[in-house]
């Protein structure tokens, strides 16, 4: 799930997803505005097939709480 989640961050900031860890903080590591952020949970819904509740979702700093949340969904 790491790596497809990977994959859609690149999408919106331009960084290697190599470099982009479970530590990585959305928008003070990597970069994403609000705008971006809100912008890519749309994109996360779609491809986890979840809904996402953006007050739940403005919590979420870092790629491991973004995973975190996105597998508290699917379950």
């Amino acid at each position: 799930m790491l790596d497809q989640l990977r994959e859609i961050i690149v999408n919106y900031v331009d960084v290697d997803a190599a470099s982009i860890t479970p530590e990585s903080r959305f928008m003070e590591d990597l970069g994403l505005s609000s705008f971006d952020f809100m912008t890519m949970l749309g994109e996360l819904e779609e491809t986890f097939d979840i809904e996402v509740d953006e007050a739940e979702a403005s919590k979420i700093v870092t790629v491991q709480e973004a995973l975190d949340y996105i597998s508290q969904l699917q379950a």
